[in-house]
């Protein structure tokens, strides 16, 4: 017995609305499809056939979950101790850049108001740092912020936001905590399934993000085309254009959020680093975006940073997928080839001009599947 999906269709127009009535329906559009083979002319009707997802896939669906879930939470947690920090020390940032670092946490848990700052020995003060932050000049500037503060003033307030700062700390703490166990089992998913090592070769791609894609895609092979796999990460372009006077482009609001936010910062990122993406940045940013001589910088980076994203599911997709036809082909009981990773050299030929696809037979090792794209 195999299982099927199919994209949530609108209800037919009418007065009766019955659990029976949308269940014969459905059942007349897989029996039309299905049995008798006929097409459709809406793909959004086309019924596909559901893969399970693979074993790593199902390991990280609830870990990478849970860890963005948790990763909301500590954000929550950290702009209320920052609200928190503005009332009553809002100059404890001139010495600490960030209020919720372990560190200022440390300060502000040992010494709780700035009344306790000011009045307490140096002797303490220096205990409290692990090495040489803050220094002795440092502390003696916080001890005068403290002691000249604008927070509330309120004893009553203060004692309030007291109880609620050193709560918040204790749930952030554990929030953190929780969050390194996930990042240590996601590595440890990812690192030893087939679809993490060739994730992993792709810059900037890390466990956290090989494992949202591969708990994202549960298995490569319900998706038949790059297109599909884009639209599914929610990088599919939406284009309105009317004569010429109106042309514009965006994306749609398709897709899974949690992946399609991991591919622009993956994308970003790339940008930054030694690799090729972020050479083809540089070729692509005098064509797509605009240079503006009074910053001295280009205009519509996020459209380059969004082609690169582009390119980027297209090349997952490519790598994976090369991946599972070639396991389909292994007979039972033999090993498996090794997969087939990112390589540099073969990726900057693609991107040259110098394209060679892949053929079924010998695959050779270390290649990607790409369209040239320019």
């Amino acid at each position: 017995m195999s299982n099927h999906r199919i994209h949530v269709q609108e209800r037919p127009k009418g007065m009766l609305k019955t659990d029976k009535r949308d269940a014969l329906s459905l059942a007349n559009r897989l029996y039309t499809q299905l049995e008798l083979g006929a097409q459709v002319e809406d793909k959004m009707q086309l019924v596909r056939r559901a893969h399970p997802p693979t074993k790593a896939a199902s390991q990280l669906k609830g870990l990478i979950q849970h860890r963005y879930e948790l990763s909301h939470q500590s954000t929550q947690l950290r702009n209320k101790l920052t609200s928190i920090c503005d009332q009553r020390f809002p100059e404890l940032t001139q010495i600490f850049r960030d209020p919720n670092r372990e560190i200022a946490l440390a300060y502000r848990e040992k010494f709780p108001t700035p009344h306790a700052i000011a009045t307490t020995s140096m002797v303490d003060l220096q205990a409290l740092r692990p090495r040489s932050f803050p220094s002795d000049a440092q502390l003696l500037k916080l001890q005068q912020l403290a002691r000249e503060t604008i927070g509330i003033q309120d004893k009553d307030r203060q004692q309030g936001l007291l109880i609620e700062q050193g709560l918040l700390m204790k749930e952030l703490r554990i929030v953190q905590e929780h969050l390194g166990v996930l990042q240590t089992r996601i590595s440890e998913v990812v690192t030893s399934s087939r679809e993490g090592q060739i994730l992993l070769s792709i810059p900037p791609i890390g466990s956290i993000e090989a494992g949202t894609i591969i708990a994202t895609v549960g298995n490569i092979a319900n998706f038949e085309k790059a297109c599909e796999l884009k639209s599914y990460f929610g990088w599919a372009p939406k284009r309105s254009q009317t004569g010429v006077s109106f042309d514009k482009t965006k994306l749609s609001n398709r897709g899974v959020r949690p992946m399609k936010q991991m591919l622009f910062l993956m994308a970003a990122r790339a940008t930054t680093l030694e690799c090729e993406w972020a050479r083809i940045y540089q070729r692509l940013l005098p064509r797509l975006a605009t240079y503006d001589e009074r910053t001295k910088d280009y205009r519509g980076k996020i459209r380059v940073i969004g082609r690169i994203a582009g390119q980027m599911a297209t090349m997952i997709f490519a790598l994976l997928k090369t991946d599972y036809e070639a396991l389909s082909q292994v007979p039972p009981g033999e090993a498996p080839p090794l997969p087939m990773l990112y390589d540099l050299a073969i990726h900057r030929k693609h991107q040259e001009g110098h394209y060679r696809s892949l053929k079924p037979g010998i695959r050779p090792r270390k290649l990607i599947q790409l369209p040239h794209q320019s």
